[in-house]
């Protein structure tokens, strides 16, 4: 295994960073927080046109890159480490994810493209009231009615489903869990917006009515192809939390150098050293779990990606909510403002750690993947 980068995802580290820097300012991420949509479509064009992340993973024959997972991990560090405003997770690690391993490859045609050049911003529709990223959780049903499917259910805790153009739904089918594709303009589609904790990553409530919608790959076969994408998903996910975490250290340790007490800096006393000190030590198992499920993807290994997948997550969650605590506390009262950018990361940090299921979750799948 090697988990170092080359001088390509150096410079791609550094493209990314430098983008990010001009439009996912503090100012940014605190007006896109408030903002119902979530995102400016602008910067989003400019993401795909520019330097192309929309599509960086998407193969070359569907308008995309053709560019690896570890460079993907990449993109994701900076953007959690930024907390970027945009649906780019919904699209690219949960939509583009479920297009590439669904058994379709007329849909892949069809749909792959816009996703690749930022024309479409798509999302999973999976979860419903209970939360749960499992088979069994899912009861949204569908039923083939005069040659076409129509769906009735709920989905909730939908990334960005207020506004994808795109919804890719599973749903139970006589045969078992099937994949629907659904436009943003079909009939009996409901979208309501949800109050979260973190505002910079936005849920919504998806009601179908009998709702039109498009079958993907055979029907009740989706299951496998939607465990693959978790697993992926997981990973990339992971990757984001790293570069979240990053960026809470790296305030707590500025902040460290220039708050002076009894006439000296808060980062000499060793209280502050250990605390700082513990918070790398974190972030470097966490970015080695994470990255450690970004080789195996890259290697094509699922039995290792399903196993490093549960593990990232298991230990990353837990690892960002952790720094962004200690984050705050370096920062003492001033840390706990909302003018202070802290809360932003601790919020962010709670969301993500249960996006995908708990960490304990996480530890009941990776017990199960190594038999024990």
């Amino acid at each position: 295994m090697d988990l170092t980068f080359s001088e390509e995802q150096d410079e791609l580290r550094k493209v990314v960073r430098s983008f990010l820097t001009r439009h996912a300012t503090e100012a940014d991420v605190r007006r896109l927080a408030a903002d119902p949509t979530g995102y400016d479509p602008v910067v989003w064009r400019r993401m795909a046109t520019e330097i192309g992340l929309q599509g960086l993973a998407v193969p070359e024959k569907y308008g995309g890159s053709g560019f690896g997972y570890v460079d993907l991990g990449v993109v994701f560090e900076e953007t959690g480490r930024a907390l970027l405003c945009a649906p780019y997770f919904a699209t690219v690690a949960l939509a583009a994810e479920t297009l590439l391993r669904c058994d379709d490859e007329r849909a892949r045609d069809d749909l792959l493209p816009g996703i690749a050049s930022g024309e479409t911003v798509a999302t999973l529709a999976l979860t419903e009231e209970s939360g749960r990223w499992d088979e069994a959780a899912i009861r949204l049903t569908a039923h083939d009615e005069a040659g076409g499917w129509r769906l009735t259910g709920v989905k909730t805790y939908v990334l960005d489903g207020h506004l994808a153009d795109l919804l890719l739904v599973a749903a139970r089918t006589p045969s078992g869990v099937s994949l629907f594709a659904v436009e943003s303009g079909a009939p009996g589609l409901a979208r309501t917006p949800l109050p979260t904790l973190d505002q910079t990553r936005k849920q919504a409530r998806v009601e179908f009515t009998n709702t039109p919608a498009r079958l993907l790959g055979p029907e009740g076969a989706a299951w496998a192809a939607l465990e693959r994408t978790l697993a992926a998903a997981s990973v990339l996910l992971a990757a984001e939390q790293v570069g979240g975490a990053v960026a809470a250290l790296d305030a707590a340790v500025e902040y460290a150098k220039i708050r002076e007490q009894y006439g000296r800096p808060i980062g000499s006393f060793q209280g502050i050293k250990h605390k700082c000190a513990d918070m790398l030590v974190e972030i470097e198992s966490a970015r080695s779990a994470a990255y450690g499920g970004l080789w195996a993807l890259d290697a094509g290994d699922e039995a290792e990606t399903a196993i490093s997948a549960a593990l990232a997550q298991a230990f990353c969650s837990e690892a960002f909510t952790k720094v962004a605590g200690d984050n705050i506390q370096v920062h003492g009262g001033i840390g706990f403002t909302w003018e202070h950018p802290a809360h932003l990361y601790l919020k962010r940090a709670k969301s993500s750690e249960v996006l995908l299921g708990t960490p304990s979750y996480h530890r009941e799948l990776l017990a199960a993947r190594l038999g024990i």
